[in-house]
C-alpha cells in the first residue's frame, strides 16, 4: 500500500484562482472545482429569459404593507423575538444573553490594508486577542501543543484547524458561556516541520487531518459582561467532534437505500462531518454546521448523472490520502460507493450536552451546503435558509411541519420534519439593459420577484419523476427539474432577525457571461469577480412562497470598478469591499460581511465590514478590521452593546511552507508558554475597546 504524501505540490496557477482565492485554498478547500466542468448542465432558465414575467415597479411597492408582515417574523410565539432569550431559552448568533453593557461600537473605518502585510488590522481605539488558537489543549489531561511531534490522539483533544463558523453563547450571568467554531480543511504544507517519509508516517498525518477537523465547543469565562473572554482548559461543555465522531441521520432519506454502506447497512450512523464552513445558531440554542466541500475527501467515480451533479469528473487521490487505508474513502468500491451521499447535509450540534450524539438532517437537502439560518415565522414554524455554494447553484429554504415551543426537546426534532423550497428569480429590466458590464438599468436598480418552488410537501416528494428519497439526496437534480435560477456561488444566507429580510452573499464568479451562466438581472456582471449582495423581502410572511428582491451592492473598488453599486450611497464615501462571504447583523439591524478573495482580486487584505440598512447610510461600506497575509475572515459575530466583535481567522500563510512561511499569526515570534513562534495558527479573535 501507498499512501500520497500530502506535503505541497505543484499546484495549478491558472485563471481559476484570480476570481477568488489563492491556487492553495482552491486546491485544499475545495478540490479545485473551478477546474472542473460545471455541475450544473441543465437547461433552466435565467434571468433574462424569465424578465417579461417580473412583477412591475409598481407592483413591487405595492407590496409594501405585505413586506411589512416581514418585521414580525422574527417573533416567537407570545411576542418574544427570536434572537433574545425567549421559551426556547437561549439567544440567537450574535446577541449576548446577559445584561448588555455600554460601551458600543463606534469607530472610524480603517484604510484598506495591502494583501502583503501580516498583521491583524483594527480600527483606533481597538485591540485585540485570540481566544483560542489551532493546538491549544482543551482537556486537563491533553498535552501542550508541539508543533514538531504532533500525534491523532493529541489533535483530537485540542483546538481544530482551519476555523470558519463561530458563535458565542453567554450564560445567563453573562461571566460564563460557550464557545463553538467549525474547522473546515486542513493546510498541510504550513503544519508540519518535517515531511513524512514512510507509509506510516502518512498515515498518522492523515489520522492527524482527520481530527484537526470538525467542530470545537469549549467553555469559555470573563470577569464582567463587556470584558474579553478566556478558554476554559478541561470546561464541563468541552468537546472536540472530528470526521470520527457518530452522527445520526434524520428525517426521510434516512435508512434509505442510498445511504446505506457495508459498515452501516441500516443507513441511519455516519461516522464524522466534512468540509464544515458556515453555520447558523438556533433559537432554542443548538448550533447548525454547512458540510459544504464534501466531494473533495473521496475518491470519487463520477460515472452516474447522480455523481456527476455533485463532482462532474472523476478522481483516483485525494490531498488526505485516507482513501489509501481507509475503505470509505474511496467511493470506487461497491460496498462503500454511497458513503459521499452520507455528507453534505445541515448537522445539529447541542453544545450545553457533551454526550449528545450530532445529527444530520436529510429533510433539509444534500448539497454544498454553505450553512444554514434559522427565523422563527409568525405561525410559529421555523424557517431555515441555506445556499450551495458552487457555479450556477441554488438558493432553498427549509419549513419545520411543526411550530417552535417551550419545550427544548420537541424544539431539538423540528429541523427533522417539514417542507423543503427551491428559489426561483425573475427580474423587472428589459434584457436588454443588462449589459454585462454592471450599469444600473434605467429604472435604478436590480430588482424582480421570485417564488420558492416546493420540493417536499409534508414530507413527500412533489417534484415529477422523483422519490422522496431521490429529492433529500440528489437535491441538485431534483432543484433541476423545476426550474430553480442559477446563481452566482450563493454563500452565507442569513435572515435579519429586526427585520425579516434576507441577506445573500454570492461571492464571485469570474466566469460569468458563458454559454453556462449567462448574465442576467441578478448576476448583471460578465466575469463576476468582485461579487454582490442581494436582499430578499417574503411578501406572503416568513413561510410563504413569493418575495421580492434587489441588489443591495455590487463589490468592488470603486477606484478601480466604476460599476460598483452600494444601494445608491455615494461610492466615493465607501470602503472598498471584494467577495462577500460570511454575514453577521449588530442589535440595531446592521449588516456585517466578512470576505474571503479580497487579496487575489482587489490586492488588499480580506476583512470585516459594517454596512448600513436603513435611512440615509443605507448601503454605507466601512472597514471595521483586516486578518493577517493570506488569510480569510471568518463566523463573524457582533455583541455591539457590549462594545465586543469576534471573528475566525482561517488559513493564515497559507502560500508559504513550514521552512518558509508567509504569516506567524498570532504568536509572531512569542516564547511565552503555549505559543508557536515560527508558524501560523488559526485562531478565534476577539476586538474591544483599547
Amino acid at each position: 500500500m501507498t499512501i500520497i504524501e500530502n506535503s505541497r505540490r505543484s499546484l495549478p496557477l491558472i485563471d481559476h484562482a484570480r476570481g477568488k482565492r489563492s491556487p492553495v485554498t482552491c486546491e485544499l478547500k475545495c478540490a479545485n472545482a473551478c477546474l472542473h466542468p460545471v455541475c450544473n448542465t441543465s437547461s433552466n432558465e435565467t434571468f433574462q429569459e424569465v424578465a417579461a414575467a417580473a412583477f412591475s415597479r409598481r407592483a413591487l411597492l405595492g407590496l409594501g404593507a405585505a413586506g411589512a408582515v416581514a418585521l414580525t417574523a422574527a417573533a416567537l410565539r407570545g411576542g418574544t423575538p427570536a434572537s433574545t432569550p425567549g421559551a426556547a431559552g437561549v439567544g440567537g448568533p450574535g446577541v449576548a444573553v446577559a445584561k448588555p453593557g455600554t460601551a458600543g461600537l463606534a469607530f472610524g473605518p480603517n484604510a484598506p490594508v495591502a494583501a502583503s502585510v501580516d498583521d491583524f488590522t483594527v480600527p483606533a481605539g481597538y485591540t485585540w486577542q485570540p481566544i483560542i488558537r489551532w493546538g491549544d489543549p482543551l482537556f486537563a489531561a491533553t498535552p501542550a501543543f508541539d508543533i514538531a511531534a504532533q500525534t491523532p490522539a493529541a489533535q483530537a483533544e485540542q483546538f481544530g484547524y482551519n476555523a470558519d463558523y463561530l458563535d458565542i453563547l453567554a450564560d445567563a450571568s453573562g461571566k460564563t458561556g460557550v464557545l463553538v467554531n467549525n474547522h473546515e480543511y486542513v493546510n498541510p504544507n504550513i503544519m508540519f516541520p518535517t515531511a513524512a517519509a514512510t507509509d506510516a508516517e502518512k498515515r498518522v498525518r492523515g489520522d492527524i487531518y482527520k481530527a484537526a477537523q470538525g467542530l470545537s465547543i469549549v467553555d469559555i469565562t470573563r470577569e464582567a459582561v463587556g470584558r474579553p473572554w478566556s478558554y476554559v482548559r478541561g470546561g464541563k461543555r468541552n468537546r472536540r467532534i472530528t470526521v470520527e465522531t457518530v452522527f445520526e441521520l434524520t428525517g426521510p432519506a434516512a435508512g434509505t437505500a442510498s445511504v446505506k454502506t457495508a459498515a452501516d447497512p441500516e443507513g441511519r450512523w455516519v461516522h464524522g462531518t466534512l468540509g464544515n464552513c458556515a453555520g447558523g445558531t438556533t433559537p432554542w440554542g443548538t448550533i447548525l454546521s454547512g458540510e459544504e466541500n464534501f466531494d473533495g475527501y473521496f475518491a470519487w467515480a463520477a460515472n452516474t448523472p447522480e455523481q456527476k451533479r455533485y463532482r462532474s469528473t472523476n478522481s483516483t487521490s485525494t490531498t488526505t490520502g485516507w482513501e489509501a487505508y481507509d475503505p470509505r474513502f474511496n467511493a470506487h468500491d461497491a460496498d462503500y460507493v454511497n458513503e459521499p451521499n452520507r455528507f453534505g447535509y445541515i448537522v445539529e450540534i447541542d453544545p450545553q450536552d457533551p454526550t449528545s450524539t450530532p445529527r444530520k438532517h436529510t429533510a433539509m437537502g444534500r448539497f454544498k451546503h454553505e450553512g444554514a439560518n434559522v427565523i422563527v415565522a409568525e405561525d410559529g414554524r421555523v424557517v431555515a435558509y441555506m445556499g450551495d455554494d458552487e457555479r450556477n447553484d441554488y438558493l432553498y429554504k427549509f419549513v419545520s411541519k411543526n411550530t417552535i415551543s417551550g419545550s427544548r426537546k420537541k424544539n431539538l426534532t423540528l429541523l427533522s420534519e417539514g417542507d423543503l423550497y427551491v428559489a426561483k428569480f425573475s427580474g423587472d429590466s428589459p434584457a436588454a439593459e443588462i449589459s454585462g458590464t454592471g450599469k444600473l438599468p434605467s429604472d435604478g436598480e436590480f430588482d424582480g420577484s421570485g417564488q420558492w418552488i416546493p420540493l417536499t410537501q409534508n414530507g413527500q416528494s412533489v417534484v415529477p419523476g422523483f422519490t422522496t428519497e431521490q429529492v433529500l439526496v440528489f437535491t441538485r437534480l431534483a432543484a433541476d427539474a423545476v426550474g430553480a435560477t442559477k446563481m452566482d456561488r450563493p454563500e452565507d444566507v442569513e435572515p435579519n432577525p429586526q427585520t425579516g429580510k434576507v441577506y445573500a452573499a454570492l461571492t464571485n464568479n469570474s466566469a460569468r457571461g458563458g454559454a453556462s451562466s449567462p448574465v442576467d438581472e441578478a448576476n448583471p456582471v460578465t466575469g463576476n469577480r468582485y461579487g454582490h449582495v442581494i436582499e430578499l423581502t417574503e411578501t406572503a410572511g416568513q413561510a410563504g412562497t413569493t418575495f421580492a428582491w434587489s441588489i443591495l451592492l455590487v463589490c468592488g473598488d470603486p477606484a478601480v470598478f466604476p460599476y460598483t453599486y452600494f444601494a445608491g450611497f455615494p461610492k466615493q464615501l465607501v470602503s472598498p469591499i471584494s467577495c462577500p462571504d460570511n454575514v453577521a447583523f449588530d442589535s440595531e439591524g446592521n449588516l456585517w460581511i466578512s470576505t474571503d478573495g479580497a487579496p487575489s482580486t482587489i490586492g488588499y487584505s480580506d476583512g470585516l465590514f459594517k454596512v448600513g440598512l436603513e435611512g440615509p447610510n443605507r448601503g454605507r461600506v466601512e472597514q471595521f478590521l483586516a486578518v493577517p497575509r493570506e488569510a480569510e475572515t471568518c463566523g463573524p459575530v457582533i455583541h455591539d452593546q457590549e462594545g465586543l466583535v469576534f471573528v475566525a481567522v482561517q488559513h493564515p500563510g497559507e502560500n508559504g511552507t513550514f521552512a518558509a512561511q508567509t504569516s506567524l499569526f498570532p504568536d509572531y515570534g512569542s516564547t511565552a508558554a503555549g505559543a508557536v513562534p515560527n508558524a501560523p495558527r488559526p485562531s478565534v479573535v476577539q476586538v474591544f475597546r483599547a
